[in-house]
């Protein structure tokens, strides 16, 4: 007799409760193979792909795209090939894999759900990217037969919004309908759930803005002999294959800053009435992403160099905006940065990430007239701002911590008689 193994959503991470379905990789009736990749779910803090746990034939889906799945619910079902009388059991041997993320294989391939529109599959092997629209959007193009990459996206992301599908459906009814002016705008509106990473950003700086005691100081800092170090170091043979940027030494200035005021980094135990003082750096790095704000940590960051610290930065920065960062990645942080002055801003009052002291924002650096050598000259300035929990920082402390990083980035080679 046929075997049917249901596979439950499993536990992608701490503290996790449910994912929404992005996609699913595979339909009913497909024959699927151990730790084939089935299907694609956001939680509240990645983007994960799911392995298979069984090889079989896919008979259920217990989900529609879009949907939002509890942890321990039923998932898939797979029908796993009877055994015939007098053989000996088998067992597949699974390839151990983090949950997510599967082993690719020689051979295997992902299979798709088939689409309302014949040719979407021929034309899928040759599309260069996937039409960016949420969930809810994908499902009614595919109910209405629409290939989304023909409808023309508006999104603030460029991606397809429901009022671009609408709108492309309604003119494929009547061609003769002339296109709307696109500067008027009458009576329309986006409504966009509040699920996954923007869900749990929403939750986290509600919860950290009425829990901790903010308090934000500023200082305006010279950091022309830091930029000029940044030049100088992009032809140096030692850092051959990475570029060091201004963020890579703001970084290390802080980690720096943090060896005489470990009051930065600790955490408030509200349970044990414990202030927790952490010796070792998970240093946050905030980043945005089509997905929302993500603040992944590089674990133990007091341990490396400048040049490792460069990469690991590079790294974290293409994975996250990339939408693959494990959730290992965005747990455990002691201390964050944030870097407004890409886009083109002077400064800000960050919120401080829930379990940590502080949060360091960095403003764009720009030619500002400033007193050099008893004359005002134009020199390249950036603004620092820093957010500290007052439970576990006091002024003193966060000033002393905040002056530290503004004289180290002002005078760029005391990183090497304090490293």
């Amino acid at each position: 007799m046929p075997v049917i193994e249901t596979f439950n959503l499993p536990d992608l991470g701490e503290g996790l409760t449910d994912a929404e379905l992005v996609t699913w990789m595979v339909a009913v009736g497909d024959v699927i193979e151990l730790n084939q990749e089935i299907a694609e779910v956001e939680t509240a803090k990645a983007s994960v792909e799911l392995p298979s746990p069984f090889a079989g034939t896919v008979v259920k889906l217990h989900a529609a795209e879009g949907d939002t799945v509890d942890v321990g619910s039923p998932f898939i079902d797979i029908e796993i090939a009877a055994q015939k009388d007098g053989d000996h059991p088998e067992t597949p041997t699974r390839t151990p894999v983090l949950v997510g993320y599967g082993v690719a294989e020689e051979g295997t391939s992902r299979r798709r759900r088939k689409t309302a529109v014949a040719a979407e599959e021929a034309d899928a092997a040759a599309a260069p990217t996937k039409p960016l629209a949420a969930p809810p959007v994908r499902k009614l193009a595919r109910d209405r037969g629409i290939d989304l990459a023909d409808v023309p996206p508006t999104g603030s992301s460029g991606q397809v919004t429901r009022a671009d599908l609408e709108r492309y459906d309604d003119q494929a009814a009547d061609p003769t309908a002339a296109e709307p002016d696109p500067l008027v705008v009458s009576g329309s509106e986006e409504r966009t759930p509040i699920r996954g990473v923007r869900r749990r950003t929403a939750d986290a700086m509600v919860r950290s803005a009425f829990t901790a005691p903010h308090v934000t100081e500023f200082v305006d800092v010279d950091v022309t002999a830091m930029m000029d170090l940044v030049a100088q170091l992009a032809d140096h043979k030692r850092f051959d294959g990475v570029r060091i940027t201004p963020l890579a030494l703001v970084a290390k200035a802080l980690l720096v800053a943090l060896r005489g005021n470990p009051s930065l980094n600790s955490s408030w135990d509200e349970d044990a009435q414990e202030i927790v003082t952490k010796h070792y750096v998970n240093l946050g790095i905030a980043a945005a992403t089509p997905r929302g704000l993500m603040v992944p940590n590089i674990k133990n960051a007091q341990t490396l160099s400048l040049r490792e610290l460069a990469e690991r930065l590079r790294d974290l920065t293409a994975v996250a905006k990339s939408g693959k960062t494990p959730p290992a990645d965005l747990v455990g942080g002691t201390i964050s940065i944030t870097n407004v002055g890409v886009f083109g801003v002077d400064s800000g009052t960050p919120i401080i990430n829930p379990g940590e002291a502080a949060i360091l924002c960095f403003g764009a650096v720009r030619r500002r007239p400033w007193e050099w050598q008893g004359e005002v000259v134009l020199r390249q300035v950036t603004t620092l701002s820093l957010s500290f929990d007052h439970r576990l920082v006091d002024g003193e402390q966060g000033s002393i911590f905040l002056a530290t990083i503004a004289d180290v980035l002002a005078d760029p080679l005391s990183l090497i008689a304090l490293s």
